[in-house]
């Protein structure tokens, strides 16, 4: 089973009405539970193989991983239109590219290489600027739009937070 069918099978689960949901098949246990901050396992007895990010790296040499549900702040937005004056300021500062989750953030995508970005560098909006690992799965940080990079806000390697600022692009 790839990740990205466990990831829909979490989501179709969440969704339901179901209060546990057990899963074992070619060497891979899942178990959920609905409905309270319960831990959600993945067992794998095999390594799958696959193109990009694989399975085997969420196992980071364990026999399983257990996820456990974390709150997120919660994401807040104004209703509006900006006044020429902030429209100003929002052009000067730039737009942020945040962590959509908790983990190490990383500029390049192994140690010896180049990075993804420096500042001056100029960025398309899908263009991947960073890593950051979470429980050894690495996960593409895009830029949100066009522009060019002003400030890169992380030291590599350091630790950040669901939300957090990672680099400021000016559009």
């Amino acid at each position: 089973m790839e990740l990205d069918q466990i990831l829909q099978l979490i989501d179709k689960v969440s969704d339901s009405s179901l209060t546990a949901f057990d899963y074992e098949a070619d060497g891979i246990k899942i178990a959920m539970e609905h409905g309270k901050a319960a831990p959600v396992q993945v067992q794998m007895s095999g390594v799958p193989s696959g193109a990009g990010l694989q399975m085997a790296e969420m196992m980071g040499g364990a026999n399983g991983v257990t996820v456990k549900e974390a709150a997120m702040p919660e994401r807040k937005e104004t209703a509006g239109k900006n006044t020429a004056a902030e429209e100003h300021s929002e052009a000067e500062e730039g737009v942020f590219v945040t962590s959509p989750l908790v983990g190490t953030f990383y500029t390049a995508p192994a140690e010896d290489a180049e990075p993804f970005v420096k500042v001056g560098d100029t960025v398309k909006k899908g263009q991947v600027v960073a890593i950051v690992e979470a429980m050894k799965l690495m996960n593409e940080i895009e830029s949100e739009v066009d522009g060019v990079i002003a400030e890169v806000l992380v030291k590599n390697g350091e630790m950040v937070d669901y939300g957090k600022p990672l680099f400021r692009v000016k559009a």
